[in-house]
């Protein structure tokens, strides 16, 4: 759901990477009040969690009406779920296909673990809106990223907590080139800027090299993803997105 938030408080499901850094922007730009939530599952890539607060810090201060705006950051540990999850994403193994088709990276149940614990954070913080940056157009083949999953555990949320959460997921029906689009328009080349250079996505956690996209090692899969989406949109003539 991305139509007009019902009230004006929202809790983020922030990695710092990019699709969480757009979606960290987004809900700047449409609430008054935006924390961030971030999950230690004992990702390889743990740079991340260094880049989200130099992601946090950087919009706070390149966009001063978003300052204000812009609360507290929770971090839960989850590195007891990753470490059963073994998965190419917490355990150095490689990036296949697995036996039941799905990628190596796919680390079972995730988001749904992930939205489960930022909605028992949204309870205690009053809040009733999450935002995270699962999307189903333009994805690594992960289920935990459908609308129809994320439907399904929104509606056993407020069952199972008497609540009336509503989930948004501004990315769910974009590609990454219109990603990088809707980057533009929430913050201009500023926002580009910003997250070419301090998201982080690289599965390996490399920083090192510096492509036009930003940093990584440049073959991971979601390094793939991030440029080829990066490369489509330069090729559009790197347009704001049109609602």
């Amino acid at each position: 759901m991305t139509d007009a938030p019902r009230d004006r408080r929202a809790l983020v499901l922030f990695s710092g990477g990019q699709d969480s850094s757009v979606c960290l922007a987004w809900a700047l730009s449409h609430y008054d009040h935006v924390e961030t939530v971030g999950f230690d599952y004992g990702q390889r890539h743990a740079v991340e969690m260094q880049a989200r607060q130099v992601v946090r810090q950087a919009m706070a201060a390149q966009f001063p009406v978003w300052a204000p705006r812009l609360g507290e950051d929770h971090l839960i540990d989850l590195t007891g779920f990753g470490a059963i999850a073994e998965t190419a994403m917490t355990a150095d193994r490689a990036f296949e296909v697995t036996e039941k088709g799905l990628p190596s990276t796919f680390v079972p149940g995730r988001n749904l673990v992930f939205l489960t614990y930022g909605a028992a954070v949204a309870d205690r913080r009053g809040i009733r809106d999450l935002v995270g940056g699962m999307c189903e157009t333009d994805f690594s083949g992960y289920p935990d990223c459908r609308r129809d999953t994320i439907d399904a555990l929104e509606h056993a949320l407020n069952l199972g907590m008497a609540q009336d959460f509503q989930i948004r997921t501004p990315l769910m029906a974009l590609t990454k080139a219109q990603t990088w689009a809707l980057s533009k328009s929430l913050g201009g080349e500023t926002l580009v800027a910003l997250i070419c250079e301090e998201s982080h996505t690289c599965y390996r956690g490399e920083r090192g090299a510096r492509h036009d996209w930003g940093h990584g090692c440049g073959d991971c899969p979601a390094c793939d993803l991030r440029a080829r989406g990066w490369d489509e949109w330069v090729a559009q003539g790197r347009p704001e997105l049109v609602a």
